[in-house]
């Protein structure tokens, strides 16, 4: 493919014009729409299966890391995870032409706000194929087209299962190019999406970041940044000790390379000594690597697992590892451990294991993340988990969606005002 640039601007520019009829669309006729892609996935599995059997081999032959392959595979319950995704979505209020805000202004002019869509929504992402159902699911529920750039490593898969949502959007009305992606593993790719504004009416980056970064300092596109997560868990004085050592488990290891996983884990040093020699065994036993300080060499050294540890540097505090690995710090107290987690986190989702209320209270109030959790694993920063249907990612950011972007974030909204010949005096 020699003119790249122009290949993906005239890509964009058909999903900008298919973007119009669907954003004028009926609630019914979008969700018929959505309910259609996940019956099409469903019935035709067994293509998403065999591209992703093909992305797989070949990671495995480039040595990819276990983490990246959990996040590439797809077996046939994750794919019965994206339809049902879509489903949930289906099943949602409608997120387009709600009232917001409604009164009379100056000289009985009547005032409306109404969400709308945003139009034509750009997602780059790296090595989840999932992604490409849940952002063409949420594109199409809110009445916004899509055109979306998969990471190589995934490009088969991708592929597929672009092809197969924009059968479904195709047979069911509207112009196939609502669901486009780009079919180039060419860097240069990305270079020409981020720089089609005013075509592109916002870029949505989601994966590493290197990724986000490189997205955040060149798109001429207003972007939405989903984070990386560096995501703690501090385990009190007052923790309950079982509690503590469930909590750690699911969220380091239930699922390595998500990024609501927990990398870092922070111990009151009041009850270290009691209780991180029994959760560094069990962390060990199942295969994790512990990053740790001072402190938790002792505690290595007394649960006889030094083979599963490593002394950490400065680095290890921020670090997003995507793999059976963790941070173990001790901190003096709830005021250090928020401290701690307001520097080195990265705003996704932190977790305070207490028995305390004013700590658990404290916590959740002070500590600057999208999801803080008193009690409860870091595993449920999830947009299904939190009843949103499919999500589009995690964002990190405060403008102007935090947290699971799900479908009303992929909204704006507009004033419609009505009069009957009033003039501004």
């Amino acid at each position: 493919m020699n003119d790249i640039a122009g290949y993906v601007e005239d890509l964009a520019r058909r999903a900008k014009q298919a973007s119009r009829s669907l954003g004028f669309a009926s609630d019914e006729a979008r969700c018929a729409t959505v309910r259609a892609m996940a019956v099409a996935l469903r019935d035709r599995a067994d293509e998403v299966l065999t591209a992703n059997a093909a992305d797989m081999d070949a990671a495995r032959a480039a040595g990819t890391s276990e983490g990246l392959l959990d996040r590439l595979l797809l077996t046939p319950v994750r794919i019965e995870g994206m339809a049902a995704g879509l489903e949930k979505l289906a099943d949602l209020p409608d997120p387009v032409a709600r009232v917001l805000d409604e009164r009379d202004i100056d000289q009985g002019v009547h005032l409306r706000r109404v969400s709308v869509p945003l139009g034509l929504v750009a997602m780059v992402y790296e090595a989840r194929p999932n992604v490409t159902a849940d952002a063409a699911g949420i594109c199409v529920r809110t009445g916004n087209a899509c055109i979306l750039r998969g990471g190589s490593i995934a490009q088969n898969s991708c592929v597929a299962i672009a092809h197969i949502l924009a059968d479904a959007v195709e047979a069911c009305g509207f112009d196939r190019a609502c669901v486009s992606i780009i079919e180039t593993t060419d860097r240069a790719a990305t270079a020409a999406l981020m720089s089609l504004r005013g075509v592109v009416d916002v870029l949505i980056p989601r994966g590493g970041a290197g990724l986000i970064q490189r997205c955040v300092r060149e798109s001429l596109v207003p972007v939405i940044e989903t984070g990386t997560g560096n995501c703690h868990t501090y385990v009190h004085a007052s923790a309950d000790f079982a509690k503590a050592r469930a909590i750690v488990m699911n969220a380091k290891t239930q699922r390595v390379g998500v990024c609501n996983a927990c990398e870092s884990l922070l111990v009151d040093e009041a009850v270290a000594d009691a209780f991180l020699p029994g959760m560094l065994a069990e962390l060990a036993a199942a295969g994790v690597t512990i990053h740790g300080d001072s402190v938790a060499r002792e505690a290595a050294r007394d649960a006889d697992i030094l083979g599963s540890f490593v002394d950490a540097t400065d680095e290890d505090w921020g670090r997003e590892y995507l793999s059976l690995d963790i941070s173990v710090h001790t901190v003096n107290g709830l005021d250090d451990a928020i401290a701690h987690v307001n520097r080195y986190g990265t705003g996704h989702s932190e977790c305070i294991v207490a028995e305390d209320a004013d700590a658990c209270d404290r916590f959740l109030r002070e500590v600057d993340a999208a999801a803080v959790y008193a009690n409860a694993s870091t595993r449920f920063t999830d947009g299904g988990e939190f009843g949103l249907g499919a999500e589009i990612g995690i964002s990190t950011q405060k403008l102007h969606a935090r947290g699971p972007f799900a479908a009303e974030a992929l909204t704006t909204y507009k004033y419609e005002l009505r009069g009957t010949g009033q003039v501004r005096p």
